[in-house]
């Protein structure tokens, strides 16, 4: 895309806003086709890229998929918050730049952002996006050549982040760091030599211990997520360090007024006594967020919390109250069912509309729901098995 714009191109686009894109592909063609191409990714993409957009509203993307692969805002705000204020930084695989732009306003007057990206026409609309954030260079490159060209030019960063492409060469799906383009470990020997601090995301698929084992210097492993997905692992890894500490892991949900935290070690995990038990009405059943449960402290949020479980493999807390700063959802409990065939019978004459969760049970949430004959609504049933083997029926409000 020429990004030398006439002087009606956004004043074209604000005038066709609310229009239909396909509509105006029909009347306009290729005559229009960056301007559509605007219209469209800004509606498609404002609620992930909000602030960028109100922020700047001659924003380009380059293409629909540089949107749809772009960091949202609020985790580049996160992100941006891994580096310190000063710090020389590289995004090395910087695509729509949502991330590099955070993190050189976050740096600073006195920090300084290398946006790293290979491809010319993503790279352009980043230079012409970052054209007022004077801390930011753009580099059309492959990051393992700039890699390279650093290294023997001596240069030192003090943080370096990097998203992998999470797509192998025929275009599959893959989710290893050893599988992703580029291949972080196999760079990891360079990024030695020319960074004190590398910050990779990857995927929430990942296994946590397996990364840990390919990636030595990591100190610590950010599970972030919403209340209601978990998005993404942020790795931080510190080269040069004389002693490695046991990685801290953390899990972080960020959602409307929550800012929810969770940090322990796997040795903090292990060492954690659990008790066993059933909660009765008037009690509360605790549902960690979903970066929580990635994270999976499983023993150690009955120690901390000073709750029982139903039983090990089940994953759901139960206590008399709501522990303060719990990292999840309270539902009290209204009743209590073993799961018997007269109470299976008779459950949606009590309760007709009920959302239904199975843990470590026997049968699948849509099996049981078709089986007692509910329908969703507002109460929560929770089907578990204790640590006994009984079956129960636990009906919740929130």
């Amino acid at each position: 895309m020429d990004y030398n714009f006439s002087s009606d191109f956004f004043q074209w686009i604000d005038a066709h806003a609310d229009d239909d894109p396909n509509r105006l592909r029909l009347k306009y063609g290729r005559e229009r086709a960056d301007e559509i191409l605007q219209i469209e990714c800004r509606r498609k993409y404002a609620a992930k890229l909000g602030p960028a957009l109100k922020a700047d509203p001659q924003f380009i993307f380059p293409t629909a998929l540089s949107g749809e692969q772009s960091t949202s805002c609020r985790l580049a705000a996160f992100h941006a918050s891994m580096i310190r204020p000063g710090w020389r930084i590289a995004d090395l695989t910087a695509g729509l730049g949502i991330d590099a732009m955070a993190m050189a306003r976050h740096a600073g007057t006195q920090g300084y952002e290398t946006a790293v990206e290979r491809d010319e026409t993503v790279a352009d609309a980043l230079r012409h996006n970052a054209r007022n954030i004077p801390n930011l260079e753009v580099i059309c490159s492959d990051c393992r050549t700039m890699l390279d060209i650093w290294a023997r030019e001596g240069m030192k960063f003090d943080c370096m982040f990097i998203d992998p492409a999470r797509r192998d060469s025929a275009g599959g799906r893959v989710y290893a760091l050893d599988r992703c383009e580029p291949d972080v470990v196999e760079m990891l020997p360079l990024l030695r030599t020319v960074t004190k601090r590398l910050i990779i995301k990857a995927s929430p698929m990942l296994d946590i211990s397996h990364t840990l084992s390919l990636l030595p210097e990591a100190i610590k492993v950010t599970v972030l997520g919403t209340t209601t997905e978990c998005k993404e692992l942020d790795v931080e890894c510190e080269f040069g360090l004389t002693h490695y500490p046991e990685p801290h892991i953390e899990a972080v949900t960020l959602g409307h007024g929550i800012d929810s935290r969770f940090t322990f070690t796997r040795s903090e995990e292990a060492g954690s006594a659990v008790q066993y038990g059933v909660p009765a009405p008037g009690d509360y059943i605790l549902e960690p967020y979903p970066a929580v449960m990635k994270a999976a402290p499983f023993r150690l949020l009955a120690a901390r919390y000073g709750l029982l479980k139903p039983a090990a493999n089940t994953q759901l807390w139960c206590g008399h109250s709501i522990p303060e700063g719990f990292p999840g959802r309270a539902y009290e409990v209204e009743d209590v069912l073993p799961y018997m065939s007269k109470h299976i019978k008779r459950y949606a004459s009590r309760y007709p509309r009920v959302g239904v969760t199975a843990r470590n049970f026997d049968i699948g949430a849509d099996t049981l729901r078709a089986k007692l004959g509910v329908k969703d609504g507002p109460l929560r049933l929770f089907a578990i098995t204790d640590d006994n083997g009984n079956k129960y029926l636990i009906t919740c409000k929130e």
